[in-house]
């Protein structure tokens, strides 16, 4: 099974020029950054909703 998966994202340039200004501040890469937030993003949710269980299929 495959590891990771794509996500590709459309933006406009001020999105993408603050982004990438905020990446290289905290000395991430712009995917980095992305994938920094997503990540805090699940983390918040699931401190004030509980977990989110994978499903058989898509544990390790």
């Amino acid at each position: 099974m495959e590891k990771n998966k794509h996500l590709g994202i459309k933006t406009d340039i001020e999105s993408h020029y603050k982004l990438s200004y905020v990446a290289k501040y905290e000395g991430r890469s712009i995917n980095g950054q992305i994938l920094y937030l997503i990540r805090q993003s699940i983390m918040n949710f699931e401190k004030e909703h509980g977990e989110i269980e994978l499903p058989e299929d898509l544990k390790k």
